[in-house]
């Protein structure tokens, strides 16, 4: 089963995707209503962005910044040269790293955490690196 024909319907089913799927306009506004909802119940987010380059990485981490109104994150690690990298933002502490990593798929992952340990992180995705837009 490819990426393209698989049915998603939920955010469960994006769990066993090593890179994200093409969606319709209607799987991406069910996506993003239960994603908003999980979002807004945690205290902070972490975001993991597979991506063919650091700008498309970054990218993605901006518009979700935007879209949530989240306060601008500063890169503190980047590469020192081109390819696919694995960027992770976290909002809590404001740092965005990247790293050169191959073999990944691509996709963006959002890990919804809270203060409260005793609550479960609930990570989703991945999600098209334009889902934001």
């Amino acid at each position: 089963m490819t990426v393209e024909n698989i049915d998603i319907c939920k955010l469960e089913d994006l769990d066993k995707l090593r890179s994200a799927p093409k969606l319709n306009k209607k799987q991406s506004k069910i996506l993003y209503n239960e994603l908003t909802n999980i979002i807004r119940e945690s205290d902070w987010i972490t975001i993991g962005v597979m991506s063919p380059s650091l700008k498309k990485g970054i990218n993605a981490v901006r518009k979700i910044e935007e879209k949530f109104q989240y306060k601008k994150m500063r890169c503190v690690t980047l590469p020192n040269s081109d390819g696919p990298i694995f960027l992770k933002a976290n909002q809590k502490t404001g740092e965005i790293h990247s790293r050169i990593e191959f073999g990944l798929g691509e996709g963006i992952l959002i890990s919804c955490q809270n203060d409260d340990d005793s609550l479960i992180t609930k990570t989703v995705g991945p999600f098209p690196l334009d889902f934001f837009d």
